[in-house]
């Protein structure tokens, strides 16, 4: 019985996988050490990372040591109620996935794209439940143009393949260059740094008109600048921004959105 193109078309791109694996066989990611998967972490490194997932915070998805019920939101959602209606994150930003992001962020490691898109898929189910766009946090023109990529976009055209969302990129613009939010050591230093820098064009306007946005990043740490972003597109007509970032500095007791 004659085989159909399509189980072919697979045979041949397995047998080209096997060949390739042969020849640059896939490490981790993360500590290079051989892998059954390219684009994939080992069984160690991946023990070493904490995913984020309930209990947490019913809006902006900071964990909770344990269960408080349905719905439940952390102390600052209640006393300073951020500008989203849903936040959520991966994994935690610590020792384990520092050097996994950074090598994304600044050392040119796309190929993690694809990995860090689909855990970011799974803990965002909520923020993409009803999700209209997705939109990356922007980088100055200067910024982009030293670092050749914005790591946010790569993240959020990934995404975009997992959640069928459109992206939109170029709507909201960074107009001034900002110091690395790295280098602020306190929240109210982090949203002083981004107050006011983002804007959207009048003429892009009518492309948010009621649209329900999810801003994408890689790394939230005070929220400073996802609260500025997520300003801006308010002010310019969305009618809800929610998040989803790769990772989060978890801070229990000393965090501010």
């Amino acid at each position: 019985m004659a085989l159909g193109s399509a189980p072919i078309a697979r045979m041949a791109r397995t047998a080209g996988r096997a060949a390739l694996d042969l020849i640059l066989p896939p490490l981790c990611l993360k500590c290079r050490a051989p892998v059954g998967e390219p684009q994939s972490v080992c069984a160690a490194c991946w023990n070493e990372l904490r995913f984020l997932g309930p209990p947490h915070c019913a809006q902006c998805g900071l964990p909770f040591p344990h269960a408080l019920g349905p719905g439940v939101k952390c102390a600052v959602c209640i006393s300073h109620p951020p500008p989203f209606a849903v936040g959520r994150a991966a994994v935690a930003y610590d020792d384990a996935s520092r050097d996994l992001i950074l090598s994304f962020k600044h050392g040119d490691r796309l190929e993690a794209a694809p990995l860090f898109a689909r855990w970011m898929a799974s803990a965002g189910r909520e923020v993409f439940a009803d999700a209209d766009l997705v939109m990356p946090v922007p980088l100055h023109w200067r910024r982009l143009f030293a670092r050749r990529y914005n790591q946010a976009a790569v993240l959020a055209h990934a995404l975009a393949r997992h959640t069928a969302t459109p992206v939109a990129t170029g709507v909201l613009k960074r107009r001034r260059p900002t110091p690395s939010q790295g280098e602020m050591f306190s929240a109210r230093a982090r949203m002083k740094n981004v107050a006011g820098a983002f804007a959207v064009a009048k003429t892009d306007r009518p492309k948010l008109d009621g649209k329900r946005i999810v801003l994408v990043d890689d790394v939230l740490t005070t929220g400073a600048t996802l609260s500025a972003c997520a300003k801006t597109l308010l002010r310019s007509g969305a009618a809800a921004v929610s998040f989803i970032t790769l990772a989060r500095v978890v801070r229990p007791l000393s965090r501010t959105l």
